[in-house]
């Protein structure tokens, strides 16, 4: 069966988290615009809106062929989507990758969110780690490290940081709270909770407290250009530590990559983009995309 043209299609195929995702969605949803969003956890779908035209997809997207078969089956369907946008962290490598290899292969139009780098506050000691294997090259004799980087690599980012007295800030999560104890970390050694705002407080209050209840000198977190690494940044600056910065991990040349708004700019209302864009059949960018 063949889907519609593209001014007839009104769904987006949403891959994004708990960060930018459900601005995103809301505001798509405004636009009027049938979103499938896609999440890896059911603690991640439960920060997106209850709506008619707002259908969530819990799991592990399995590959790029399990995407591409995703886009196809949309297709035999005769409902598919006018655009995908791939608005996971930017340390999920692999399912950025993974997503514009699926949509080359379908000739599918892919739209990237794309964080910019922060600039660091004057003052601030920090250093941007290549890789997580240049921990291992530091001095951290005498260092109280905290690690803010989640719990998948904690056990290997312990153990490369020898030297150093470990802690570590993980998501409230039984499988997280198991990876920490796996790398060695006692319970008091541990937090588990989401970062930035909790329980009505201002912003990075638990982090400040956690900071000075540990006597910390030296916190490692990832170069993911959202509000947490800013909240590490002038926590850090504030109280005159170290900050060791993981850096962000390259990505493929593919789609068009936007910041938030102007992602909903150019996708503007189904059937209608700015100016007259759109993408063409093969999913590269037409005449009139401001990207280039």
């Amino acid at each position: 069966m063949h889907g519609p043209d593209f001014d007839q299609r009104r769904r987006i195929w949403l891959i994004a988290g708990t960060g930018e995702g459900p601005v995103l969605a809301a505001a798509l949803l405004r636009h009027g615009w049938q979103l499938s969003v896609a999440v890896v956890s059911q603690t991640a779908s439960r920060v997106y809106p209850s709506h008619p035209a707002l259908k969530l997809e819990v799991g592990p997207l399995d590959g790029a062929a399990a995407m591409a078969q995703r886009l196809a089956q949309a297709h035999s369907e005769g409902n598919p989507f006018a655009w995908v946008v791939d608005a996971s962290h930017p340390f999920a490598s692999r399912v950025t990758a993974d997503l514009a290899r699926a949509c080359g292969w379908s000739g599918q139009p892919l739209l990237r969110l794309e964080r910019p780098l922060l600039m660091a506050p004057a003052g601030l000691d920090r250093t941007v780690l290549p890789d997580l294997e240049e921990l291992g090259r530091l001095d951290l004799r005498g260092d109280r490290l905290l690690f803010a980087i989640g719990a998948r690599h904690l056990r290997q980012a312990v153990a490369l940081a020898a030297a150093a007295v470990p802690f570590a800030r993980l998501l409230p999560s039984p499988e997280s709270l198991r990876l920490g104890r796996a790398a060695g970390l006692a319970d008091d050694q541990l937090a588990c909770h989401r970062p930035g705002r909790n329980a009505g407080w201002p912003e990075f209050t638990l982090e400040r407290a956690l900071l000075r209840h540990w006597s910390v000198t030296t916190v490692l977190c990832r170069q993911s250009g959202g509000p947490t690494e800013h909240g590490w940044q002038s926590l850090c600056s504030n109280l005159g530590l170290r900050l060791l910065l993981l850096a962000r991990p390259a990505e493929p040349p593919a789609g068009t990559r936007l910041e938030l708004e102007a992602i909903v700019e150019m996708i503007g209302a189904p059937g209608l983009s700015p100016g007259g864009w759109r993408p063409d059949p093969a999913g590269r960018p037409g005449s009139g995309d401001p990207a280039g």
